[in-house]
């Protein structure tokens, strides 16, 4: 095998073993999502390489990844705009909603303009935005595969206390996004020997008629969970207060929690417990199929903000690097 060979399978190599490394010094890092991300991009551009040394099978190759780019030119667009109609008809027309709507929209209109004649700096700032574009999705994709990853690794038993987040009521009723989050903390509080405590979190909030954490805590009764293993806290508003309030009520030495999200959700939670220093992990309730593409580009949006510096500077270094090109060619 030649150097140019020995690279990609050495890099590949190299980023699975910082992965593992982190992985296992702290599942709670979203740089952990990049290295992964890394090392199977790096492991595909090594096996498409020695792929395409054989010759019987650079036509199937070539025709795999013709396919490939038709479904994320046209048919990933063309998703995300369908998608975002049904939200914004189905749960209305907040900003929220509307993101997979907005990204649909956006990578049609950068594919149109990349075919434009623009002139010089037109160009210029079209492929700027591609890769920009293409950088985001590469982090888009990774979190997404990690965030698989993580909810494979957490506690199955054994839990001191489970926190219940809030996300909402209908009035004073629980809605189903709320009562799966509900419905899986009663199965994790049913398998325990000695049931742990349970503490749903969750203020107030506009419309609502009653705090999320007595609606939670009603809910709970219904079903037969005794009043003495439920606590509720009523203030929070936010994901980092439903962690940092409901830590407050646990009892002293309450060490194997869990907190209960929906699960797309769920790495956000753990980002944010390590974040607060929290020994905390998470663990996700089923979300309806048409809710995910705009809920996980919510939860990605939020962790590129938590992440602000490093992503500003990468965009800084992407769009500089383009610039500098522009002027020189």
């Amino acid at each position: 095998m030649n150097i140019a060979g020995a690279v990609l399978p050495g890099a590949a190599g190299v980023a699975l073993v910082v992965f593992a490394v982190r992985l296992v010094r702290e599942p709670r890092r979203l740089g952990n999502a990049v290295w992964l991300g890394v090392a199977l991009l790096l492991t595909g551009l090594w096996l498409l390489r020695a792929a395409l040394h054989l010759e019987w099978l650079t036509p199937l190759l070539v025709g795999l990844l013709g396919v490939a780019a038709v479904l994320v030119a046209l048919v990933l667009p063309a998703a995300l705009i369908a998608n975002g109609v049904r939200m914004w008809r189905r749960e209305g027309r907040s900003a929220g909603n509307l993101l997979s709507l907005g990204l649909g929209a956006g990578l049609l209109t950068l594919e149109a303009l990349a075919f434009a004649p623009l002139g010089r700096w037109g160009s210029a700032l079209v492929a700027i935005a591609a890769v920009l574009a293409g950088y985001f999705g590469f982090l888009f994709l990774s979190l997404l595969v990690y965030s698989v990853v993580y909810s494979r690794l957490g506690r199955r038993g054994g839990f001191d206390a489970i926190i219940v987040l809030g996300c909402g009521l209908n009035g004073e009723r629980v809605p189903p996004l709320l009562a799966g989050r509900l419905d899986r903390a009663i199965r994790l509080h049913a398998r325990e020997a000695t049931p742990p405590l349970l503490v749903v979190s969750g203020g107030r909030g506009p419309g609502e008629t009653v705090s999320e954490a007595e609606a939670m805590h009603a809910y709970l009764r219904e079903r037969g969970v005794p009043d003495n293993r439920i606590r509720r806290e009523d203030r929070a508003r936010t994901t980092e207060e439903n962690l940092r309030f409901s830590a407050e009520l646990l009892p002293a030495g309450a060490r194997r929690v869990v907190a209960v999200t929906s699960n797309y959700h769920v790495f956000r939670t753990a980002v944010e417990c390590r974040r607060l220093g929290l020994p905390f992990h998470a663990t996700g309730s089923p979300t309806a199929r048409y809710f995910l593409p705009s809920a996980l580009l919510r939860e990605f949006a939020a962790l590129i903000l938590h992440y602000r510096r490093t992503t500003i500077a990468a965009c800084v270094l992407i769009v500089g690097t383009g610039l500098a090109l522009a002027i020189l060619g």
